[in-house]
């Protein structure tokens, strides 16, 4: 896994799951890899991953079975879009705008470029 220096590595430890999530990768049951598994897959310190799955919990995303390790929840699809989305629109989006305005972006030109990125996808 390559770092981002901007974010922190337990938020993105939860990124990859959650886009594992999103892509279909883990579905609703799968058992998610152990802290120990994850932690030296992605080469951090088992406690970061504790943080992570306890975050993605807390999100209902995840859920604990004592003994048995984490586990996707039921509908986790739905609330792994619901923080990724929150999280684009509180963090991402400003920036986007900003550079919008900046450059002189219009939204037929910006329109435009988004129906070419569609046209692109397999």
């Amino acid at each position: 896994m390559t770092w981002n220096d901007h974010k922190a590595i337990y938020l993105q430890i939860v990124d990859r799951v959650v886009e594992d999530i999103l892509r279909g990768t883990l579905k609703t049951g799968d058992r998610a890899l152990s802290v120990r598994d994850l932690a030296a897959e992605v080469q951090v310190n088992p406690n970061t991953v504790v943080r992570s799955y306890g975050l993605l919990e807390q999100e209902g995303i995840l859920y604990n079975q004592r003994g048995l390790g984490f586990f996707i929840a039921e509908n986790a699809s739905a609330k792994a879009r619901d923080f990724k989305k929150k999280e684009f629109i509180e963090s991402t989006l400003p920036d986007v705008f900003k550079t919008i305005k900046l450059l002189g972006i219009s939204m037929e030109e910006l329109n435009l470029l988004y129906q070419q990125f569609e046209n692109l996808k397999p």
